[in-house]
């Protein structure tokens, strides 16, 4: 069940780094969760795939507009 466990606190800390990037990032730099499992797979590490390119995405924008 410690397996179990693990993939269930992964998923719960991945949705709240989605929610974070849903209200605190440009829109459209982080594709539907439906979207990242067509896109990427299905897997918490495809969605953190997917979250840690969207705050790639974010950071590039922003660095951008400070110049």
């Amino acid at each position: 069940m410690k397996v179990q466990d693990s993939a269930y606190d992964a998923r719960n800390c991945l949705s709240l780094i989605r929610m974070v990037i849903e209200e605190k990032c440009p829109p459209g730099v982080l594709p539907s969760e439906e979207a990242v499992n067509g896109l990427y797979g299905p897997l918490p590490i495809h969605e953190a795939e997917a979250l840690a390119k969207a705050i790639i995405e974010t950071v590039e924008r922003l660095t951008r507009g400070a110049n």
